[in-house]
């Protein structure tokens, strides 16, 4: 083989290596530096932060580059359109958080209340923890007209919601909870449980007021849940 012919299939071996592996490269995560990477991850956290503050369909990703401190054209040599970017996001930020919940029922077959307490205390312990949790479910997910909500209904379907709306209704056909219990207003009222005094403990915080606190939350939520607020002693 001539030197002429090696250097010529080394050249074609290196374009391959390289078409291979932009082909293996996710949507939104170009081949880069660490730098890049930081950047990156610094335009996902700014989006999720205002697509929780202001909503998903009132935030252009001018404002995302705007708010990160980068031009438009850095977002979209990352991120092509806002669809893509909600793809990410989905995939890396929000499904992880989502599937932390999983299995809550399966651990209490028997013992539904134990089950709803358990489910609440993951919402309340994963709000404290990412701040663009509960206000984001509030906009995008409750809402009917949310993007967010669009977006994983089209992509992933409604199986898990189906999927534990039949738990409500199982344990009420073995008499295990309260047949008068709508299931999905039952979700709702979760849901607002916990969210929305979360997003109160949030603010709160902010403002240095610290009077209430999360574990004062889940003992309230477990008391309503065991109980009621009826006095068990009046008839």
């Amino acid at each position: 083989m001539s030197p002429e012919n090696g250097s010529e299939n080394s050249e074609k071996s290196s374009d391959s290596a390289s078409l291979n592996q932009q082909k293996r490269r996710k949507p939104g995560r170009p081949a880069g530096t660490s730098k890049g990477e930081d950047k990156r991850d610094l335009l996902l956290d700014t989006a999720l932060t205002l697509f929780s503050n202001q909503g998903i369909a009132q935030t252009p990703l001018s404002a995302i580059a705007a708010q990160a401190g980068v031009t438009s054209a850095m977002l979209h040599y990352y991120f092509k359109t806002r669809d893509q970017l909600l793809d990410v996001l989905i995939d890396e930020r929000y499904l992880p958080v989502r599937a932390s919940m999983g299995g809550v029922f399966e651990r209490h077959l028997d013992d539904p209340v134990q089950a709803l307490t358990a489910l609440t205390q993951h919402f309340i312990d994963i709000s404290m923890k990412y701040t663009w949790f509960a206000p984001l479910w509030i906009r995008e997910v409750l809402s009917e007209t949310g993007l967010l909500k669009a977006r994983m209904d089209a992509r992933y379907g409604t199986v898990e919601r189906e999927a534990a709306l039949k738990w409500i209704e199982k344990w009420q056909a073995e008499g295990r909870l309260n047949p008068d219990l709508h299931p999905e207003f039952l979700f709702i009222s979760l849901f607002g449980l916990t969210l929305l005094p979360v997003s109160r403990l949030q603010n709160d915080l902010r403002k240095g007021d610290d009077k209430l606190d999360a574990t004062m939350l889940s003992r309230h939520i477990a008391a309503l849940l065991r109980s009621g607020v009826g006095n068990g002693g009046e008839k």
